[in-house]
């Protein structure tokens, strides 16, 4: 199942001029070096020697230091906020929105190499959070997970969403969490399951995975009793009034 076009990482794009050539290598080099050594301990001369380009060229293309480590969490594979309009759409189903949410959260596994610099990068950041903390929080987790929940309401016939509703959709944003974060261990044990050919199957299974806890938390709710209304008593006026 599509989920729209694919992101091709910047550093393997093909160049059409030497400039968009320059904004290549300079990304690929400040991905490389921040996710090594962190915002705080890259200066913009080892990003430019690194690129084999000069200082200059990351005032050009990026404006100042700031502005190009920002760029290292959203080009190469984009922002997950920029998923919602393919997994949200109104006109699929479930299984098909589900489909498109794990296809597009794991199409990023293709790219081995540069998975492994991004994720090294988000870690650091979350140990040694910089200005692109806080947009991180909001693009990459709040907006998708806020229209997952709302997905999930629309076709679970929940009217408005609950703690229940929250956990289920983290639950589900955790089996594309378990993906990035378990490569090594993923390696080790099954190796056969690790590598960008299987990326297809595992959206296919963790769809059908996601599906069967999203008809759990159903069958729960119908069996589940409503919370009861607590009970106030009523205080007699001999006891208000002594």
């Amino acid at each position: 199942m599509s989920s729209g076009p694919s992101p091709i990482p910047a550093a393997q794009r093909t160049a059409r001029s030497d400039g968009e050539d320059t904004r290549a290598r300079l990304l690929a080099a400040a991905l490389q070096l921040f996710s090594e050594r962190g915002f705080a301990q890259t200066s913009v001369r080892a990003i430019a020697e690194a690129a084999g380009t000069n200082v200059a060229a990351i005032a050009y293309h990026f404006g100042d230091k700031a502005r190009l480590y920002t760029a290292t969490f959203y080009e190469p594979f984009g922002s997950g906020s920029d998923l919602i309009p393919v997994f949200a759409d109104p006109s699929l189903s479930l299984a098909q929105a589900l489909g498109c949410y794990f296809a597009g959260f794991l199409e990023p596994l293709k790219h081995e190499g540069l998975v492994t610099q991004s994720l090294r990068l988000h870690v650091r950041e979350l140990l040694d959070p910089t200005h692109v903390w806080p947009e991180l929080i909001e693009r990459e987790c709040r907006a998708p997970h806020q229209a997952l929940v709302q997905l999930l309401c629309r076709h679970m016939g929940v009217p408005q969403a609950d703690d229940d509703m929250h956990r289920l959709a983290f639950s589900l944003a955790g089996l594309v969490m378990q993906m990035w974060t378990q490569r090594d261990p993923l390696i080790a044990v099954a190796p056969q399951l690790a590598g960008s050919g299987a990326v297809d199957a595992w959206a296919e299974r963790l769809t059908g995975y996601a599906l069967s806890m999203v008809q759990g938390e159903m069958a729960r709710r119908q069996t589940s009793p409503a919370p009861a209304k607590r009970h106030i008593p009523r205080t007699s006026n001999k006891e208000t009034n002594p």
